[in-house]
């Protein structure tokens, strides 16, 4: 099993977890690491990363990464909404997340992308086909790092949400970058990988990226919940030190 994982591009981890999900879940179990989105546990969790490998970042089970169980314990425990009746919109839903939340009857729950198979409306997130002030709660993580329109897409969000509404917009940020950097002659894959993190990412965000936020309308707040954790949840769970971007529509 070491031997396969190592041979294996670091992104095919995920698709390679999903084929044979069942063997390796039963291969990682232990005691050493626990998935919170789940409460699975596990002897390891997997290596994962585009560029730099970060050890046990991937779950075997529910193929979560370190963002997404800090994001699950954030709304577990800080907010109302797993357990709130209200419209819900995920952009781009991440397969960790999307059967969890299709079984939330509460929730009146819509994803949409324009190319994920998991998309209930196929859509391009800088022209979304929903009315103004749809929805009580977004999620739209990792997303606008690929989109070269940011600006325009934080709009669309900002059109749709609620007044009073909440969204969570996750995003590659590097908090010691004061702007962001983005340089499109750059054009060879490696190159950008080296530089933005992925070879399809057309930025990497600095602390403005609050600000651009701020730009169309949000309140936007960085939530720095990971110090409300204890350092032994922190080892368990695998969770990263990033803090929570979370915006409210005024």
């Amino acid at each position: 099993m070491k031997t396969l994982l190592n041979l294996v591009p670091r992104p095919w981890l995920i698709q390679l977890s999903i084929w044979f999900r069942p063997l390796i879940k039963l291969y990682f179990k232990g005691d050493q690491f626990t998935d919170p989105i789940d409460g699975s546990s596990y002897r390891k969790f997997l290596p994962y990363g585009y560029q730099n490998l970060r050890q046990n970042a991937l779950c075997p089970g529910t193929l979560s990464l370190e963002r997404h169980r800090l994001l699950w314990l954030y709304l577990d425990r800080k907010t109302t909404f797993l357990t709130d009746s209200i419209r819900v919109l995920h952009i781009a839903p991440e397969q960790v997340f999307y059967k969890k939340f299709k079984s939330f009857s509460h929730w009146d729950y819509t994803t949409s992308d324009l190319h994920s198979p998991l998309a209930d409306v196929k859509a391009d997130i800088c022209a979304l086909p929903f009315e103004d002030n749809s929805y009580d709660f977004i999620l739209c993580n990792h997303v606008l790092e690929h989109i070269p329109n940011d600006l325009k897409a934080m709009e669309e969000l900002y059109r749709v949400l609620k007044p009073g509404g909440t969204a969570i917009l996750q995003v590659p940020l590097e908090e010691d970058r004061e702007n962001a950097f983005e340089d499109d002659a750059i054009t060879d894959q490696q190159e950008r990988t080296r530089i933005f993190g992925q070879y399809d990412h057309v930025r990497v965000y600095g602390q403005d990226y609050y600000n651009r936020l701020e730009k169309v309308g949000f309140k936007a707040t960085a939530v720095d919940f990971i110090k409300e954790i204890s350092a032994t949840e922190v080892k368990r769970f695998a969770l990263p030190t990033e803090r929570i971007p979370v915006v409210t529509k005024k």
